[in-house]
């Protein structure tokens, strides 16, 4: 089907995002339920704070194909949809690697420059670069200049960043963690190589995604061990996780809008389908807790189980607004669901401008119970009006 935009997938996106600023502001926030925070590694519980994350991984794999097989329509070049996916991650990696090194960046070793000062400005250099700008001919070498300037301001960032690695030498950039962005990237690159080597064979995400699961499998049980010892950035797969979530994703966009849709001729057929997948998964990951249930260790139930979740969540969505045509309740969601990146960085944008001006009144004095609840409450709604004020004044980020 022609990739308009679908309202479930924006608003399962915007859902995403409004429990990904929720979620992680009230990380700092004490004296709250047990499940009100991520599971800590060594232990074999999840809780929802746990699924937000697996989320953005099943919504990546959803668009993927639609995306996809819209720009092989657009220009049947193979080559150049793989040059845009390798851009693509390159972008995603770039924004994370900010994220993760601002926090351990030295001023001292900067010359003085405050590290949250340092994060802005590399963030601002990289929203230049991948700006979506207007169309209009007689404005073109302005935006060009723009673009030109963030890459400058970016190299310049990035030959400036100082830390002090563990063993008290000064170091630069810190590769070892990009950050959820980072992450979503190097899954994204995978999972569109797996896709595309295949897409000509309907079942093959099925196939794929058999193939991951039983890889993490494998890995949680120590039958593999090189996953955890080899860098992700030499084998982006990493123990199978991150892509079996996102292969099912493009397994669940196959069922309600690509060539599987077409053998379930009714909304309900495809409702039933998207059912009974996540309900597989549930016992698929019941069957494999044995293994662990932990996100921070990427344990085979974690992943199914929180496959599951997207997937009920997603049908849900698909009979109100796709069904039931009913979406006037989810307003407030779709810029946050259609302008994603620009909103993922918007929260980060105002801890580093609060960390930059030693501003700390707010995590004082709203850090606990139900205070703290509160703020995380108003965060997040002030974080969703201001990227709706940004996507309606046509400010958007665009990979």
């Amino acid at each position: 089907m022609a990739f308009d935009r679908i309202l479930s997938i924006d608003i399962f996106r915007g859902i995403t995002m409004l429990l990904m600023i929720f979620v992680n502001d009230l990380s700092s926030v004490r004296g709250l339920p047990r499940w009100t925070y991520h599971a800590h590694t060594q232990e074999d519980f999840m809780t929802y704070v746990d699924v937000v994350f697996p989320a953005f991984l099943f919504i990546l794999g959803m668009a993927l194909p639609l995306a996809a097989e819209r720009r092989l329509r657009k220009d049947p070049s193979l080559t150049h949809l793989i040059g845009h996916i390798l851009l693509r991650t390159f972008a995603l990696t770039v924004f994370g690697l900010i994220l993760a090194n601002t926090d351990v960046g030295s001023s001292a070793q900067m010359h003085g420059l405050n590290t949250y000062v340092w994060g802005l400005l590399a963030l601002f250099g990289a929203m230049l670069v991948w700006a979506v700008y207007p169309r209009a001919t007689r404005h073109q070498n302005l935006f060009r200049g723009m673009r030109a300037s963030g890459v400058v301001l970016l190299l310049a960032m990035a030959a400036l960043f100082r830390r002090i690695a563990r063993d008290g030498h000064v170091a630069w950039i810190d590769f070892s963690y990009p950050e959820i962005l980072g992450l979503i990237g190097l899954t994204y690159l995978c999972v569109s190589l797996f896709y595309l080597l295949t897409r000509r064979w309907a079942w093959a995400p099925f196939v794929w995604f058999l193939a991951l699961t039983g890889f993490c499998c494998a890995s949680a049980g120590r039958l593999l061990l090189f996953p955890d010892r080899t860098s992700m950035w030499v084998w982006p797969v990493s123990n199978g996780s991150m892509a079996a979530i996102a292969m099912a994703g493009i397994i669940t966009s196959s069922l309600f809008f690509g060539p599987l849709s077409a053998k379930l001729k009714t909304a309900w057929h495809r409702i039933t389908a998207g059912l009974v997948f996540a309900l597989s998964a549930v016992v698929a990951g019941l069957l494999a807790a044995p293994l662990g249930i932990s996100k921070n260790r990427g344990t085979p139930t974690w992943s199914l189980w929180s496959i599951a979740a997207s997937v009920a969540v997603f049908t849900l969505l698909y009979w109100i607004c796709d069904v039931r045509r009913r979406s006037a309740w989810a307003a407030f969601l779709l810029p946050a669901g259609s302008n994603t990146l620009l909103t993922y960085l918007l929260p980060d944008l105002v801890y580093f401008a609060l960390a930059a001006t030693a501003t700390t009144w707010f995590r004082t004095h709203f850090a606990f119970g139900l205070p703290g609840l509160a703020r995380a409450c108003l965060f997040t709604a002030v974080m969703l009006s201001l990227a709706a004020l940004l996507t309606r004044a046509r400010i958007r980020l665009q990979l």
